[in-house]
């Protein structure tokens, strides 16, 4: 049985990624932040790649004369500052969620609203473990692998443009976690309409006694709940 809030979408597609062996601690959280950017980049909500943007949007902040950059994006705007520190809150509030509970799932909502999304992307770790940094697959190769299966998979290229809308991100995690950012959600159900795009990871292999169990054999997952982050990503276009 899985989590509790879990009500398929049939016919939406999925990618599936598995990894030849535990990953090493923290990964998960990684995971959730490179996949996060990447929906964000490709339905048309950062005008760049974020480091990109970052990069440019910092150092226009600090008047880096110069620096070549494309004008048309107004890198400086207070449009760009705010959204890059709201991502950097919630990924900082992400890694705290993480090392507080297992995370089974994770949800993006772009458009709409969090009961009825137009698009939404899961992150499902059900199957994914995590070891020693000693014995573990490294995060940074399993990061190119995920991205290398979602290219192959071709999955944003058919979609039509999706105008400049609002994201949000729910984490599912156990009720007693003790997180004070994010804001339970004790009845949501994962909506069944607008499309929906589901990246698993599992990892497979050899697994050594120092990693942790695959997600999925988790006891109680009736005690394991959504939670909202309570910020609306509102991404731009310039």
């Amino acid at each position: 049985m899985g989590p509790r809030g879990d009500r398929a979408v049939l016919g939406s597609p999925a990618v599936a990624v598995a990894f030849p062996g535990a990953v090493c601690r923290g990964s998960g959280y990684r995971f959730a932040c490179e996949l996060l950017k990447h929906v964000l980049h490709q339905r048309n909500q950062l005008p760049l790649p974020y480091e990109q943007l970052a990069y440019f949007c910092r150092r226009a902040a600090q008047g880096g004369d110069g620096i070549d950059k494309p004008r048309s994006l107004g890198l400086a705007s207070r449009k760009c500052q705010q959204l890059l520190t709201e991502l950097e809150g919630l990924f900082q509030h992400l890694e705290v969620m993480f090392s507080l509970t297992l995370v089974p799932r994770v949800l993006f909502l772009l458009g709409g609203n969090v009961m009825n999304p137009k698009e939404l992307y899961e992150l499902n770790l059900e199957g994914f473990c995590e070891g020693s940094a000693e014995e573990s697959l490294q995060t940074a190769p399993c990061v190119r692998q995920l991205f290398h299966r979602l290219f192959v998979a071709d999955v944003f290229s058919e979609l039509k443009a999706l105008p400049v809308t609002g994201t949000l991100v729910l984490v599912q995690g156990h009720r007693d976690c003790g997180v004070e950012w994010f804001r339970p959600r004790l009845n949501y159900q994962v909506p069944s309409r607008g499309r929906k795009l589901t990246v698993k990871l599992s990892c497979d292999g050899d697994l050594h006694v120092s990693a942790s169990p695959p997600q999925h054999t988790a006891p109680a997952w009736e005690e394991y709940v959504w939670f909202q982050a309570p910020v609306t990503l509102k991404g731009f276009s310039e």
